[in-house]
C-alpha cells in the first residue's frame, strides 16, 4: 500500500479533494468531506466617518438569496453524488448571483468530477478572481492541480490557503498537501507537513494513516506502528489497509504473533478483500 493510493481511498478523497462549500464543519469520514468557506464577510456602505457594519442575510438582494437557495441544493446533490441535477441548480445560482465565489468554487468540484479539466481550471481561477481571499477554492485548486502531477503549482497553491488567517480547514489541507509532496517524490517534506496536520488535530485517522504509510516506507517501523495502533485501536476507523498496514510493520518488526493476530482480524472482518487475500499468501513485502 502506497500513500498514493490511500490518497485514493476512505480517507484522503474525502478530505482533499471533495470540499464542499456551504457546510460548517470537517468530517474525516464521510464520502464528502466539508470544509467551511473563506470567504470574508462584506462590508456595507455607510456614512463617512462611520464603522461598516458586516453583511448579514438582510443585505443580500432577492436575486442573491435565490442564488443561496440554488448553491445550497446543488452543494446537496453534489455530496450525494447526484452530479447532473447538482449542475443544473449551480447554473440557476450562477444566473441569479454571476459573481458568487462559491458557486465557481463549487463548480470546480463538479467539473473536476466531470473530468473536464478546462472547466474546473477555468472555475477555480474565477472563484479566486471573485474573492481573492477563499482558501476552500485554493485547496480545491490546489488538490486538482496535485491530480495532474502539476506539483509545484499545487504546492504554492496549498501555503497560500493555509496562510489565510480566517481559514478553518487548516489541517485538512496541510494533509492533502503533505499526499501530495509524497507523489512528488519529497518525503522530507511530506512528513513535515503531515505531522504539522497530526499536532494541529491528532485525532484525525487519515493523518494517522499516512503518517504510519511514510514511516513504514522510510523504515522506521516503531514510529509507523505508533500512528497505524492509533487508527486500529478503534474498530470504527480501522479498514482493511490498515489492518494489512499494521500487519506489515509487525512481520517488519519480527512481531509475527502480532501479524497473525492482525492477519486473523483482516480474514474474519474482510475476508474478500485483497489484503487478506495478501496476508493469506505471505506477500508482506509486495
Amino acid at each position: 500500500m502506497t500513500l498514493g493510493r490511500w490518497a485514493r481511498g476512505r480517507w484522503i478523497l474525502a478530505g482533499a479533494a471533495a470540499v464542499t462549500v456551504l457546510a460548517g464543519c470537517v468530517s474525516t469520514t464521510t464520502t464528502t468531506t466539508s470544509i467551511p468557506s473563506n470567504a470574508d464577510a462584506e462590508t456595507t456602505r455607510t456614512p463617512t466617518g462611520s464603522s461598516p457594519d458586516l453583511s448579514t442575510a438582510s443585505d443580500q438582494t432577492d436575486a442573491q438569496k435565490r442564488a443561496r437557495i440554488r448553491l445550497e441544493l446543488a452543494s446537496a446533490y453534489y455530496s450525494q453524488g447526484q452530479t447532473n441535477t447538482a449542475l443544473d441548480e449551480l447554473k440557476q445560482a450562477l444566473a441569479a448571483d454571476p459573481n458568487s465565489a462559491e458557486a465557481y468554487n463549487l463548480r470546480g468540484l463538479i467539473y473536476t468530477t466531470l473530468n473536464d479539466d478546462a472547466l474546473a481550471e477555468e472555475s477555480f481561477r474565477r472563484a479566486l478572481q471573485l474573492n481573492a481571499r477563499d482558501g476552500s477554492a485554493m485547496h480545491n485548486y490546489a488538490w486538482f492541480l496535485c491530480q495532474r502531477r502539476r506539483f509545484p503549482e499545487a504546492d504554492r497553491m496549498f501555503e497560500q490557503a493555509v496562510g489565510q488567517p480566517q481559514y478553518r480547514g487548516v489541517t485538512v489541507t496541510l494533509l492533502a498537501q503533505g499526499v501530495c509532496q509524497s507523489r512528488a517524490g519529497r518525503p522530507a517534506e511530506a512528513e513535515k507537513t503531515l505531522l504539522r496536520s497530526y499536532e494541529l488535530d491528532p485525532g484525525n485517522p487519515a493523518t494517522a494513516v499516512n503518517l504510519a504509510d511514510l514511516f513504514y516506507r522510510k523504515g522506521e517501523y516503531e514510529r509507523a506502528r505508533f500512528y497505524v495502533r492509533r487508527v486500529n485501536n478503534n474498530p470504527e476507523l480501522s479498514n482493511a489497509e490498515t489492518l494489512w498496514l499494521a500487519a506489515r510493520i509487525e512481520n517488519r518488526l519480527g512481531n509475527r504473533q502480532g501479524a497473525n493476530d492482525l492477519g486473523s482480524q483482516l480474514r474474519s472482518r474482510y475476508p474478500r478483500s485483497r489484503e487478506a487475500a495478501a496476508f493469506e499468501q505471505g506477500r508482506f513485502n509486495e
